[in-house]
């Protein structure tokens, strides 16, 4: 039986946020390279709406690392935030009355949120190696 080492990454994606990238950007900088269980405080304890949206992500991603990891316990590896990125998305543009028969531009800014949690613990996995026999005659 040969043992090997393994780190999974695990990704959990939110798309068309209804939030300005930059709103979103606050938060995320935060918890960036931060243990999973402090990122889950700081981000309940944070009054930004931001905080809301990323703690959700965030757990949906340690429920991925979970099944990724052939059901193990999160808790005991460590999981850290290895990675996160929040891009831009599409613009709602609507229009304002104004004074005077003008009209004015709103904009309603989406953002696209990424996370990758990473153990710091490896997972030790066990492989069987099965040896060919060849027969002779």
């Amino acid at each position: 039986m040969e043992q090997n080492k393994e780190f999974i990454t695990a990704v959990a994606k939110l798309k068309n946020c209804q939030m300005s990238a930059r709103k979103m950007r606050l938060v995320a900088n935060i918890i960036r390279g931060v243990e999973v269980d402090k990122a889950l405080g700081i981000l309940k304890f944070t009054k930004k709406e931001a905080a809301d949206w990323l703690e959700k992500l965030l757990t949906s991603a340690i429920a991925n690392w979970s099944v990724t990891a052939q059901d193990e316990e999160a808790d005991d590896y460590n999981l850290v935030v290895k990675e996160i990125f929040v891009d831009q998305g599409s613009q709602l543009k609507r229009f304002r009355p104004a004074p005077h028969g003008r009209a004015h531009r709103i904009r309603k800014h989406f953002c696209h949120v990424t996370i990758k949690v990473c153990n710091t613990k490896a997972i030790e996995v066990v492989e069987d190696v099965v040896e060919d026999t060849v027969e002779t005659e």
